[in-house]
């Protein structure tokens, strides 16, 4: 895996994970009791978004440094996963 690959791994993994976090512990306008007018009862009271997003840094990190080690060791490979589902390439004893 190169750097750039590893960068992207990182993103995606990052926003996939902000996206499962930005609803916990969120209270809205509509739990509170007090809607500002022209907005809807689900918007957020509070968001703590700065926090959120630094939890989820962490979460990521841990997340991409277990798929890094996968990879980079080759613990489970592109042809493993074929063998597994499709078994249409060939195994590397074979090449």
């Amino acid at each position: 895996m190169g750097v750039t690959s590893g960068i992207v791994l990182f993103a995606v993994i990052w926003f996939m994970t902000f996206l499962c976090v930005i609803p916990v512990r969120l209270k809205t306008q509509g739990d509170m009791g007090d809607v500002v007018p022209g907005t809807h009862a689900g918007s957020p009271e509070q968001h703590n978004l700065k926090r959120k997003a630094w939890i989820t840094t962490g979460i990521a990190l841990v997340i991409w440094g277990i798929l890094a080690a996968i990879i980079l060791l080759e613990l489970i490979t592109v042809r493993d996963i074929d063998g597994w589902m499709f078994n249409r390439m060939p195994a590397r004893e074979e090449l």
